[in-house]
């Protein structure tokens, strides 16, 4: 190995150590330094995330709720799910899953429910029965069966994931702001899809949804938690920012309708291209009703 070569070695292994804490990395004089802040780059790192403006009722021409699936396998999406592994990112960046499960054990976010209209609220309790499963081995049966205690070792427990979420749901709301003459989006709830705790281990998966969190309420978390920046990695976006900014790939599978809201799937059976054209439709419908205010 020539000169020229070990040099891009010795920077390539020491770009993917600090590929996420980029702050001073330029100044450092050793390793330790890396990921220092000055003062100035603290009191800009302390603000909030960008508030919501006040919309009267009034002033909505057109409003359409929406639910929609996000699927983790995308590569536009992957800011969502990696890293899956967080034990060895030393510089603390986690997956959107892990950043919501510790903030909710954390008590950083309440507003957590069953379903996504939000009427139910559902406990940490209820939440971590659906996060992890356990159950006994064969001998453990055998001493249950003999009127002894089992003991720990033979208790299996489980545990769901990063890894295990395939999808996001959300649920959003299209209006027509008549004061600004502009079509918006308002984000209401995400929920995490992974598969059924007791059917990780078959070969075909039930997948559920854990739980809703009424996303308003879970902002200031999401604006705390940083991703991966493919741009640049001197400036990590917000999850806050990805989603409000709609950084992602998605498809409709659910508008609010006279039916009781029924999904696409529901009246368009056994046909996955017509659910997508389906999918379409609403998203153009919706888009062609901004486009139609300015035509004569």
């Amino acid at each position: 190995m020539n000169v020229r070569n070990f040099l891009i070695a010795i920077i390539s292994i020491t770009g993917s150590f600090a590929s996420f804490a980029q702050s001073n990395l330029l100044n450092a004089k050793t390793p330790d330094q890396i990921g220092l802040k000055t003062a100035a780059q603290l009191d800009s790192d302390n603000d909030k995330p960008l508030a919501y403006g006040y919309v009267h009722d009034r002033d909505v021409l057109m409003g359409k709720t929406t639910w929609e699936i996000i699927d983790l396998s995308e590569k536009i999406n992957f800011a969502l799910y990696f890293p899956i592994d967080t034990a060895n990112i030393g510089s603390g960046r986690r997956s959107l899953y892990d950043v919501l499960t510790k903030a909710m054990k954390n008590g950083e976010i309440t507003e957590v429910y069953t379903d996504s209209y939000f009427n139910t609220k559902k406990s940490l309790q209820d939440i971590q029965g659906s996060l992890t499963r356990i159950d006994t081995t064969d001998a453990g049966r055998e001493q249950i069966n003999a009127g002894n205690q089992i003991s720990d070792e033979y208790i299996l427990r489980q545990d769901l994931s990063a890894q295990d979420v395939s999808q996001y749901k959300i649920k959003g709301y299209w209006y027509f702001d008549k004061r600004q003459s502009e079509l918006k989006y308002r984000l209401l709830g995400i929920c995490p899809v992974t598969p059924d705790v007791y059917s990780m281990n078959s070969d075909e998966k039930d997948y559920i949804e854990l739980f809703w969190i009424f996303f308003p309420a879970a902002r200031e978390v999401l604006h705390d938690a940083k991703a991966f920046n493919d741009k640049n990695s001197a400036m990590p976006v917000s999850f806050d920012q990805i989603l409000n900014s709609r950084r992602f790939n998605s498809v409709i599978y659910k508008e609010e309708n006279v039916y009781g809201d029924r999904n696409i799937d529901e009246y368009m059976k056994d046909n996955a291209q017509n659910q997508l054209l389906e999918s379409e439709r609403v998203k153009d419908k919706i888009r062609n009703f901004e486009s139609d205010m300015w035509n004569y």
